[in-house]
């Protein structure tokens, strides 16, 4: 047997080697936190995964008919390539389900669909943004910085407050769309757990159509919209989800929707997503995909148009599925309420949406926390709690502020991690 090891050393290692894109390329900060995460588990130590946005089959599986479906449609050796855009059935599917949850009547050429939301919403940075172009987004949002570097954008970043639920305000992002490229929103969002109301939503769309409408005087190339919808179905209380085209009609020429069942269905490994949005733009998508293969499993797709068909169904898994999501949260936010009630340093934001709840540490600056890299580490060392930090997600001004995910923990993993978090917390007011 040749050890080929030795051929892998010198130039082709070197940095040099690497396009400049890719030589500027950063890892995914979130996994590398799970990554430790993992290590510390596997150790055999009492560790809270709260941090990457997945859920562990443990705790929540995909509904049973979708794993049925897919058997069947591989029993029936439906395993072939599907169409690059993805299958007509699904496709249709998604369509009419956009007319009966939304109320949205788009035709069937406006659905492209991918494997997961991930690719999609990437094509849409490639179909639309050149290098240079500007792309505005909130902070925190979920890997658009990542997005702009691959494809060469200028990212401007838009803080926002708790105050507005980290929800970024028309105000706020007004002076930024005058030549900017693409606006990307995300409501349920990641990581915050928080909803965009009809208000701010209205508000946004206004200075949207009212950019638009300038450029359309002059010629120049509009202003789209990214709108990451992928949690819409995990909403909690009297928090209703709201799309730009819901409230504003005339913006379904500049949005593009994001969608999936990875999150809604507990389903991402099963890498189903799709994108809504103008026919031109979608014919776009589906060219870039005939060259990089994103289409979802065949199998898959048969399935995932099959439940969407069935809304008794999907009710039936959806109806548990966010009980115990909002219990897990639940259980989180009423320790940290009754913890701030006791002069604690913690904050929390009531669950609105998603798996995702935000939470304040006001440890910073404390003896032997010079950080807020020393403030996770310290959480996860003393009390086994796993969180991940705002600024994994771009935000550097919400100092203090990270993003408890819920789908891989039982409620025992929480209470279990709440007296040593408790206990911790008290050691740094001592």
């Amino acid at each position: 047997m040749t050890d080929l090891r030795p051929f892998f050393d010198g130039p082709t290692a070197a940095a040099t080697t690497f396009s400049e894109m890719a030589q500027a390329m950063v890892p995914s900060r979130i996994l590398v936190i799970a990554y430790e995460v993992r290590d510390r588990i596997l150790a055999g130590e009492p560790v809270a995964p709260f941090t990457v946005g997945d859920f562990d089959p443990r705790y929540f599986q995909v509904p049973s008919l979708l794993k049925d479906y897919i058997a069947e449609a591989v029993a029936a050796d439906q395993t072939n390539y599907p169409p690059a855009d993805g299958l007509l059935e699904l496709r249709r599917a998604i369509r009419d389900h956009y007319q009966a949850v939304l109320g949205l009547d788009y035709p069937v050429e406006a659905v492209t669909v991918a494997s997961g939301a991930r690719p999609v919403l990437y094509g849409a940075y490639q179909c639309l943004v050149s290098p240079g172009e500007k792309v505005v987004t909130p902070a925190p949002s979920w890997n658009n910085n990542n997005f702009c570097q691959l494809v060469g954008a200028e990212h401007v970043v838009v803080p926002t407050r708790p105050e507005d639920a980290f929800m970024p305000t028309a105000e706020a992002l007004g002076p930024h769309l005058r030549d900017a490229r693409l606006l990307v929103l995300c409501s349920p969002m990641n990581p915050a757990g928080t909803m965009m109301t009809e208000a701010q939503m209205r508000a946004i769309c206004d200075r949207v159509l009212e950019e638009n409408a300038r450029r359309e005087s002059t010629g120049a190339r509009p202003l789209y919209v990214v709108y990451d919808q992928v949690y819409r179905l995990l909403t909690f209380g009297d928090h209703q989800h709201v799309t730009p085209v819901g409230v504003a009609p005339a913006m379904a020429r500049y949005t593009l929707f994001s969608d999936a069942i990875s999150k809604c269905f507990a389903a991402t490994g099963l890498r189903v997503g799709w994108m809504v949005g103008p026919p031109a733009i979608m014919a776009r998508m589906k060219a870039l995909l005939t060259h990089v293969g994103a289409w979802a499993p065949k199998p898959e797709q048969l399935a995932t148009a099959r439940l969407l068909g069935d809304a008794a169904a999907m009710e039936a898994f959806l109806g548990p599925f966010r009980a115990q999501i909002r219990s897990r949260l639940d259980l989180l936010h009423g320790a940290f309420e009754a913890w701030a009630a006791e002069g604690l340093p913690v904050q929390s934001i009531a669950p609105q949406g998603a798996l995702y709840l935000s939470v304040r540490f006001d440890l910073e600056g404390r003896p032997g926390l010079p950080d807020e890299d020393a403030v996770r580490r310290f959480l996860l060392r003393e009390a086994g709690c796993a969180i991940v930090p705002f600024s994994a997600f771009g935000d550097t001004h919400n100092r203090g502020w990270v993003r408890f995910s819920v789908g891989a923990v039982s409620e025992d993993d929480i209470r279990a991690c709440l007296p040593r978090l408790r206990d911790a917390l008290v050691r740094t007011c001592a």
